[in-house]
């Protein structure tokens, strides 16, 4: 064979291979797109409004890190958003959470405080409850090697918040007299462990009956919060409180001013009494904004009282240099936590399909500290209500009957068939 067959010969065993490739990439299947579980808001309203559904995994864009979520915080902001009644919430449907704690998945190259198998916790601007969250990296916080995620997701936003309330905000210090609502909830907690490390602060604390026996020993007096308050806070302070911390608004604001000392700051950081039957009531949010007086600064002037706002959202996404406060007030909680000041205090803790579950229960004001969500959990088997058990018997009936009628018929075919041989 000459150097010129040899040459096309080759050519045309490469023309032939290159047709061949190209076919089979033609025939290949495309790739399909890996997915993740996620608690999906599809519309304002209800708990039905809340569903488990698969979704495309997340991609990674500059500045960020991805998280593979082991755990997430639920909290009575949660609620809120999902009734619709927060300032500026996403178009649904969106993925609801603010919280979690997990493992740094991938990290983008411009991030260099992160790699690959950190131990985090992260606070989205919602979109926490996944299994695989992207966050800027200026919102994500590393855990310290002793600290078990759980702890992590249970204390970060709690401490966090608490923290700030306490030194931030109210600057309370041995001697203070504090008025707490929500005590027995986990920003309640946090603070009375706070409050208890700085020694010397009376704490008058706010909750219902039914958590009394399991929050006594944070507080110095418990008062039940379906009595008159104003009246049950002057039998233990005749003189007034020096710190009013307030997350229920509403006609809340009325009586923690006036029961505040010369001197004395009323703090605000939750709006809870908006949220009264399981969906947005018009009513409730009209009544919790009318009921406030309105304070002007001379007022202020002359009373020589304080009125503060705090809103942890707002600060560390919306307003300029939040998020670098807050970096500094999580480190500290970090290090209150090795220190044994800052300790978890965990209600519950449920499967992400039970999330319904855990949103109920918060919505009710039932949980005494954290709810948490646990992604490597097995859902709770639900139970069997009357009315399905008897429509299954009954779908079982049907199913027999029908068995039985095919049967039936089956029997006479073969009698009309022996009938006409004969």
């Amino acid at each position: 064979m000459t150097d010129s067959n040899s040459k096309a010969t080759a050519e045309a065993k490469a023309e032939v291979e290159e047709v061949t490739k190209d076919a089979n990439e033609k025939t290949e299947e495309p790739e399909v797109p890996k997915e993740m579980r996620a608690v999906i808001l599809n519309g304002f309203g209800g708990l039905k409004s809340v569903k488990i559904v698969r979704r495309p995994e997340p991609a990674l864009a500059d500045g960020e890190v991805v998280v593979r979520v082991h755990l997430c915080g639920v909290s009575f902001q949660d609620v809120m958003v999902r009734q619709g009644v927060t300032e500026a919430p996403p178009k649904t449907p969106f993925i609801l959470g603010f919280e979690c704690a997990g493992i740094v998945e991938a990290v983008a190259d411009d991030v260099d405080n992160f790699k690959v198998g950190d131990r985090v916790v992260a606070l989205p601007d919602h979109r926490a409850w996944a299994e695989l969250v992207p966050v800027s990296a200026k919102y994500v916080y590393s855990v310290p090697e002793t600290m078990p995620l759980q702890e992590a997701a249970a204390v970060t936003l709690s401490y966090t918040v608490a923290y700030m309330l306490v030194h931030d905000l109210a600057n309370i210090v041995p001697g203070h007299t504090v008025l707490l609502h929500s005590a027995g909830g986990a920003v309640g907690q946090a603070v009375c462990a706070l409050l208890q490390n700085i020694g010397g602060v009376t704490v008058v604390g706010i909750a219902s009956k039914n958590k009394h026996d399991d929050i006594k020993t944070s507080v110095t007096h418990l008062i039940d919060r379906g009595s008159d308050i104003t009246t049950e806070v002057k039998k233990v302070c005749p003189d007034g409180v020096d710190i009013v911390l307030d997350c229920q608004g509403g006609d809340e604001c009325n009586k923690g001013y006036a029961l505040l000392k010369p001197l004395g700051r009323y703090i605000l950081f939750g709006s809870s009494s908006i949220v009264t039957g399981e969906t947005k009531s018009i009513l409730s949010v009209v009544k919790s904004w009318w009921q406030v007086d309105k304070v002007s600064p001379l007022r202020l002037y002359e009373d020589n009282k304080g009125i503060i706002g705090f809103n942890l959202r707002r600060l560390l996404h919306h307003q300029p240099g939040g998020h670098e406060r807050v970096r500094l007030v999580v480190e500290a909680v970090y290090k209150l936590w090795q220190g044994g000041v800052a300790k978890a205090h965990i209600d519950s803790t449920y499967a992400l399909e039970d999330v319904t579950d855990a949103m109920a229960k918060m919505h009710e004001r039932r949980n005494i500290g954290k709810l948490l969500l646990d992604l490597s959990m097995d859902p709770r088997p639900k139970p069997t209500t009357p009315a399905k058990i008897k429509k299954e018997e009954n779908e079982e009936g049907e199913k027999e009957g029908d068995k039985e009628n095919k049967e039936i018929e089956k029997d006479e075919e073969s009698k009309v068939e022996t009938k006409a041989k004969e």
